[in-house]
């Protein structure tokens, strides 16, 4: 199952890397750098009804992208050392897709059902 998700995940970033003209390192980083981080933030000003840490975020974006000189790059570099994150958990009986589907896929799932909740609660 898990080498299914891997393969949908790796597909649509695939895709959006080719809709939009980044690499799919480059879609990679966005994603789970930038975009999921700023969307708990948003659901988590909601919780707590203040705007300070998507503020915040923006903000340290912003400057990222300022004194970022190659984008590329950098996502290559951040991508290779996410890959060796990843593999880490090879020593405990894992592998590289089953690691990345638990923990890019079904944790933030899993963050984004608690958040919500609190939302609605």
């Amino acid at each position: 199952m898990h080498k299914l998700i891997f393969k949908i995940v790796e597909r649509a970033l695939r895709l959006i890397g080719h809709k939009t003209g980044f690499t799919y390192n480059e879609v990679n980083i966005i994603v789970y750098f930038f975009l999921i981080p700023l969307s708990w933030c948003v659901l988590l000003d909601l919780i707590f009804h203040f705007h300070y840490l998507k503020i915040a975020f923006v903000v340290f974006t912003l400057g990222f992208m300022v004194g970022c000189r190659n984008f590329r790059k950098y996502s290559d570099w951040l991508f290779l050392k996410s890959v060796a994150f990843l593999d880490y958990f090879n020593r405990f009986g894992s592998n590289y897709k089953a690691t990345s589907v638990w923990l890019c896929v079904s944790l933030p799932i899993l963050i984004y059902g608690i958040l919500i909740y609190l939302i609605l609660n």
